[in-house]
């Protein structure tokens, strides 16, 4: 498992802080099953057609592929043939799915377009992503001459698959601000400023992130989306204002990130601490 404070996620902050080039996306016309396609057949199509066999209507299951194949509701790679499809698009009272007595809402014209793209990319399912391993993907590269972190490389390849290039390192001033802010979410002092400027070594910048990593703001930084996330607060507010005595989880979570704690064991201890031998 990845670590929190990871040295390559700290060299994409810092190659994030040298460039000034206006993202451009290119369309990505996959459709995935998990992603999209699934919220659109739980909302619409699952209730009568799905698990629950007491619910279930004409013995049809389109949460299961070959069922759903088997019968012509889905005929992959061809979303005309689909009886699925057919139904959706019919404006017929007894053939119309959702039918209107299901009281649901018809499917958009956008949702429409994701199912028939499905259809002719395959119609693949997927398991749910909460029971599906993470896949390691390859990374790309760029045989670029002005780069030589390998995570350089892996960005240099993204730039260039959407026509961009690697842009000029940022003066001195410019670069610390970057750093500093991107990582610990404070300005550098005047000091910090001067000393970076003039330190010419070549691993002047290499120094400086470390330096801002093992800074205690650092986890500060990093641990507010979490708190966030969780909805931390040192009250109750609203009406009654009252404290609560939160903060002992709240610099749990800084120093997990301070200490570098490995996401996995980060998890288990928020999902299950109390439970932990020693906790």
């Amino acid at each position: 498992m990845a670590n929190l404070n990871p040295a390559r996620t700290a060299w994409v902050i810092v190659l994030a802080a040298l460039w000034t080039s206006s993202p451009v996306t290119a369309a990505d016309d996959r459709v995935t099953f998990n992603r999209d396609v699934r919220p659109i057949l739980s909302d619409k199509c699952f209730f009568c057609h799905g698990p629950d066999s007491a619910k279930r209507e004409a013995e049809l299951r389109l949460d299961v592929r070959d069922v759903a194949v088997a019968s012509g509701a889905i005929v992959p790679d061809k979303p005309d043939e689909s009886e699925m499809l057919r139904r959706i698009l019919s404006h017929d009272p007894e053939e119309q799915m959702p039918p209107p007595t299901a009281k649901l809402a018809k499917l958009t014209e956008a949702e429409i377009a994701t199912l028939r793209r499905w259809i002719e990319q395959g119609a693949e399912y997927e398991g749910h992503w909460a029971f599906l391993s993470l896949a390691k993907e390859s990374l790309g590269t760029h045989p670029a001459s002005d780069v030589s972190p390998r995570i350089d490389e892996v960005v240099a390849a993204g730039l260039a698959a959407r026509g961009l290039q690697m842009q000029p390192e940022a003066e001195r001033h410019t670069l610390i601000r970057r750093l500093s802010f991107d990582i610990t979410g404070l300005p550098p002092t005047p000091d910090e400023v001067n000393a970076f400027v003039e330190d010419q070594s070549p691993d002047a910048v290499e120094k400086l992130v470390d330096r801002l990593l093992a800074s205690p703001a650092y986890g500060e930084k990093m641990a507010v989306d979490w708190l966030d996330t969780a909805r931390y607060a040192d009250s109750f507010g609203f009406q009654v204002d009252r404290p609560w005595e939160m903060w002992p989880w709240r610099d749990w979570v800084i120093k997990a990130y301070n200490d570098n704690m490995p996401f996995d064991e980060f998890m288990t201890w928020q999902l299950a601490g109390d439970l932990l031998p020693n906790a």
